[in-house]
């Protein structure tokens, strides 16, 4: 069996405040970034619960994880879970694109309590294999089950001498420096969860894929293993970490957190280049920070969004995900979904009831030399909103004429200018080739006013002539 290293410990082997609204275009999810791992946690008081979604791709008998836990794990305390869950919470909490259109300036002027550009975003049992073998080598194997389509088995160890060569015995072929990494773990007294595919239960499944595992233990750690994922790694990986708490915001403790840049104006032509725009730009801000900062990405209560990317997550679907405070709120998929009065369009989507649970989501791009220590977290009180959010601002095109219009046209070479230069520092794309494609994109930097030159009398009149 083949150990493929992907993520934290996770081994593939061999209030609201202010409103933001403008209309939501775009999203930057996981599936962006190439073998990234999605990852998330429900913590509260004690308890946690990790969720793992797998995107492995190979023969299925190949595959199996070995996850540092710090407890046992009972098979009670295993779940396989949703994939379209952990994608919802994906999707919900992605950065995001929006757009703006500039009212007519000469209405604009009139209305001075309006300001000229809209806020900006705030601030069953089983025979066990090797048992015997297990025990000489001073590995003890203290549960083994089944649940789903996985046999698990939850392993202690007194030396790693012992663990390295039952696991390779036993067909886990561990990386070189696996040795030193279980060491440390050992000396922490953390059990470890490993599991690997029963391809007659994936056979009898019916699914053509792995399906997620959850963990659920209570121990006073709070912490994400992510070293054993980086000792094969090519390169940076990618790990998407989105937590589920009743208090506030998720932070690390051992490294610094750097929101993602966000409420930036950027030219028109990146809402059909969004993803390599945010690709680009996270690329950037990670080579900035050495690749040794946790990025924030989102942070807010699940009761309301704005503007959402996704329809809020039900509250079942939290708790399947380890929110265990959240109260039952019944129904299912055939609960009827609240629909606005006809004509209206809400830029808040309420969810289906009031939600206790705020997200945080954390994107980390790591290598073992710049994330040398696992990731040790703490709950905050925290709650102030936060999200990545890239703006478009389509300029005013129709007929105006006032003073206002006139100095309103001449400011938009500059505010153009303005975007081509943010858009530059924030990816590091040559400026030149931005301006060329706002040119061609619809935005040119000559936007000239449309002037009526008909006579008052049939402006006035225009709609009684038709």
């Amino acid at each position: 069996m083949r150990f493929l290293f992907v993520f934290a410990a996770v081994l593939f082997l061999t209030a609201p405040a202010h409103a933001f609204c403008g209309f939501y275009v775009a999203k930057a999810d996981a599936d962006l970034f190439n073998e990234a791992s999605k990852v998330v946690l429900a913590r509260h008081e004690e308890r946690t619960v990790i969720t793992m979604a797998n995107d492995y791709k190979g023969d299925v008998s190949e595959f199996a994880i070995v996850i540092p836990v710090p407890t046992t794990v009972k098979k009670s305390q295993v779940n396989i879970a949703s994939s379209k869950v952990i994608d919802h919470l994906d999707a919900y909490s992605a950065p995001r694109l929006v757009e703006y259109y500039d009212e007519n300036p000469c209405k604009m002027a009139a209305r001075e309590r309006f300001m000229a550009a809209p806020m900006a975003a705030m601030s069953d049992a089983v025979g066990v294999p090797g048992q015997a073998s297990a025990e000489a080598l001073g590995v003890t194997i203290e549960e083994s089950y089944t649940v789903g389509e996985y046999d698990i088995l939850i392993l202690s160890a007194e030396q790693s001498d012992g663990l390295l060569k039952w696991l390779n015995q036993e067909g886990y072929k561990l990386p070189k420096g696996a040795k030193s990494v279980l060491k440390s773990y050992i000396k922490q007294d953390m059990k470890f969860f490993v599991a690997k595919v029963n391809l007659k239960e994936f056979d009898k499944s019916g699914y053509t894929y792995l399906r997620p595992i959850s963990v659920a233990y209570e121990h006073e750690k709070f912490m994400l293993p992510i070293r054993l994922g980086t000792l094969n790694a090519k390169g940076p990986q990618d790990l998407i970490l989105m937590t589920i708490t009743k208090n506030g915001r998720v932070e690390p403790v051992n490294y610094r957190t750097v929101k993602i840049p966000t409420g930036e104006d950027i030219p028109l032509f990146v809402k059909d280049e969004f993803g390599e725009f945010y690709k680009a730009m996270f690329e950037q801000q990670a080579k900035e920070e050495d690749y040794e900062a946790v990025f924030l990405e989102y942070a807010w209560d699940m009761a309301w969004c704005d503007p959402c990317a996704a329809d809020p997550v039900p509250p079942e679907d939290l708790r399947r995900l380890g929110a265990w405070w959240i109260e039952d709120q019944g129904g299912g998929p055939d609960r009827p979904t609240p629909r606005p009065m006809p004509g209206v369009a809400p830029m808040i989507a309420p969810a289906p009831a009031p939600v206790n649970a705020f997200i945080t989501r954390m994107h980390v791009r790591y290598t073992g030399e710049s994330f040398p220590e696992d990731l040790i977290l703490q709950t905050t009180d925290d709650r102030e909103n936060f999200q990545g959010r890239y703006v478009l601002r389509h300029p005013w095109t129709g007929g105006a004429e006032c003073y206002a219009a006139s100095e309103y046209y001449k400011s938009l070479p500059e505010r153009f200018e303005r975007e081509a230069k943010t858009l530059a520092n924030l990816t590091g794309w040559d400026i030149g080739d931005i301006r060329k494609k706002m040119g061609s994109g619809g935005q040119p930097f000559d936007i000239k006013p449309v002037i009526d030159d008909r006579p008052w009398w049939e402006q006035i009149w225009q709609d009684d002539q038709q």
